[in-house]
């Protein structure tokens, strides 16, 4: 298990909701990136869509490497000399990231894939919802207005849906 800065709010979560570790989280903020970068998913919202940081904070002030943000964490992060461009945020629907999460999970783990997402806490799409809104709430995601939890609700059944693109191939004998 990697190792998370007692100071980050992620580290606080942890300790406070324990249903997930945090393999998970980083699931899902590496399923969001798919969703952006691989997918082509999100659309920019308009700024009066989302919703303030808990802080408050503006997202003008708000570290580029955060979900939601076009700029995957750990990316570009501590290289010398080089500047980061900073993109807009894209938005990406409670489903959207369910089919993302789902895409990303086969392409990691195969047909081990609801396995591994249940070694880590995750075992329904309503899952993803916890995980996404407890990341808003210590203000490591952004949502809009419309956005709620229950947009992640049954979004698919997981013992189907990752199932359902699995292909083996069987070679000939030579």
């Amino acid at each position: 298990m990697a190792v998370v800065d007692p100071k980050h709010p992620l580290f606080q979560l942890l300790n406070r909701d324990s249903r997930y570790t945090l393999e998970a989280y980083l699931f899902i903020l590496e399923a969001l990136s798919f969703a952006q970068e691989s997918l082509g998913l999100g659309q920019e919202p308009a700024v009066d869509e989302l919703e303030p940081l808990p802080s408050g904070e503006p997202a003008s002030g708000r570290d580029p490497s955060v979900a939601g943000e076009s700029e995957p964490a750990g990316r570009g992060r501590g290289r010398p000399g080089r500047t980061r461009k900073r993109r807009t945020e894209r938005h990406v629907s409670g489903q959207e990231l369910c089919e993302a999460a789902r895409l990303y999970g086969l392409q990691q783990y195969g047909f081990l894939a609801p396995k591994v997402l249940e070694s880590w806490g995750i075992r329904t799409t309503g899952d993803f919802g916890e995980l996404v809104f407890n990341m808003i709430d210590i203000g490591q995601m952004r949502k809009t207005r419309s956005d709620k939890r229950e947009d992640f609700d049954e979004v698919y059944k997981f013992g189907e849906a990752f199932s359902r693109d699995l292909s083996f191939v069987v070679h000939d004998a030579v």
